[in-house]
């Protein structure tokens, strides 16, 4: 059994707490370096003190409670989606502040908690754990805009008089993650935990269709060179062409779109636009990608507007767990929920599959409620929050050095 006791009342009184912070009816709006992530990032760096660790925010606002010498790292991300749900993220945070705070208490000190920032990619995804881990330079970052025109160096400026330095990897033996699946398979059983086998790989582009803009009732269709149609026909074909490439496991998506002059007399003459596709193989995502282009260059062709396709960051392959950390998990799973857990990929990015190249990682899922993430009703039942707990702290006082 675990050497410390959790108690499930104070990490749930400290989770309806953080969701104070940019709460929005049942959800929450917590944007990178806003007000409201910056207030929730203090509170936060105050219950790290309370607990006993030293609360430390580096240079891209990543900020860790420390524990004084060789620790296992837990945590995961504060900041939200622009309509976030409560647990995404916070409940990692959570969860790792409470297991540090319980071990603490029972005389361990060898536990440290991280909130990384820009998890949910205003400036880009994973922004603040790729910094950290070495795949994204602070200069780098520092060049990155969020869709409202903010710069991220601009963004950080708020750290004056909280920035430390980096904090060194080589301190933490590992690294665990809990959160909720964000997806419906734990949900639609009667298991109650996921120890995660590995995260997907994620590549993403910006597509630029220049047309000619023109007036809405004037211009005869055969003569239109409408950016919008392009949109349409790239998204249709993309979806028409994949079905011989991809698993039932594979994802892509047209999540941003901007249209000009977005008038709705004039024939759009400039459409831009993201595609994003998600997958546990590497090679198959460079199939997909492929079919992709195929698509552009045929749209192109018919259509006669112009195509330019730009990549968005660096692409993020398929990251599998630690087996050390999986094991761990595993254990602790059976002893918590005998019979109620299984192993499972993710679909999900995490701030883990950037860790992963500093040092082991293993995570962990508890249920979604619907499959429902990325959004107002976002929710996961009490108990299975605390039994998530649970097991992530059986986990960690196994995995934590000085045993």
């Amino acid at each position: 059994m675990t050497p410390f006791s959790v108690d499930p009342t104070r990490f749930l009184r400290d989770l309806h707490t953080l969701r104070g912070f940019g709460k929005d009816g049942n959800g929450v709006r917590r944007r990178a370096f806003t007000d409201a992530d910056m207030a929730a990032r203090d509170w936060l760096a105050g219950q790290f003190a309370d607990a006993g660790l030293t609360p430390c925010f580096d240079p891209v606002g990543n900020l860790f409670g420390l524990a004084p010498g060789r620790s296992l790292l837990i945590g995961s991300h504060s900041d939200t989606q622009p309509e976030g749900g409560w647990l995404d993220g916070a409940l990692g945070v959570i969860a790792a502040l409470e297991i540090a705070r319980a071990h603490g208490e029972a005389g361990g000190n060898a536990i440290s908690v991280v909130s990384f920032q820009d998890e949910e990619g205003r400036f880009g995804a994973l922004t603040g754990s790729s910094v950290w881990a070495g795949k994204l330079s602070l200069a780098q970052a520092d060049i990155l805009r969020a869709t409202d025109g903010t710069g991220f160096a601009e963004a950080r400026e708020c750290l004056a008089g909280r920035q430390g330095d980096f904090v060194d990897p080589a301190r933490f033996n590992g690294f665990l993650e809990m959160h909720i699946e964000q997806g419906p398979a734990l949900d639609a059983s009667t298991d109650r935990i996921g120890v995660v086998t590995g995260i997907v790989g994620l590549r993403q582009v910006q597509i630029i269709v220049q047309g000619q803009q023109n007036h809405a009732g004037t211009t005869p269709m055969a003569l239109r060179r409408d950016a919008f149609t392009a949109v349409t026909r790239i998204a249709t074909r993309v979806e028409d062409r994949m079905a011989n490439v991809v698993t039932p496991n594979s994802v892509w998506t047209v999540g941003h779109l901007r249209l000009e002059p977005n008038a709705s007399s004039i024939v759009p003459g400039r459409a831009t636009f993201t595609l994003q596709w998600r997958d546990a193989d590497d090679d198959r995502l460079a199939r997909m990608e492929q079919v992709i282009h195929d698509v552009i260059a045929q749209v192109q062709e018919e259509t006669g507007c112009t195509i330019a396709v730009e990549r968005l960051r660096q692409d993020l392959k398929p990251v599998p767990m630690d087996q050390t950390m999986q094991a761990a998990l595993t254990r602790a799973a059976e002893a918590v929920a005998p019979d109620q857990w299984r192993s499972m990929p993710s679909g999900a990015l995490h701030d883990a599959s950037n860790v992963a190249a500093l040092m082991p990682v293993g995570m962990l899922f508890v249920p979604s409620i619907n499959g429902i993430s990325h959004a107002f009703e976002e929710d996961t039942a009490e108990d299975d929050l605390v039994v998530g707990l649970q097991v992530l702290a059986d986990a960690a006082a196994h995995l934590a050095p000085g045993r």
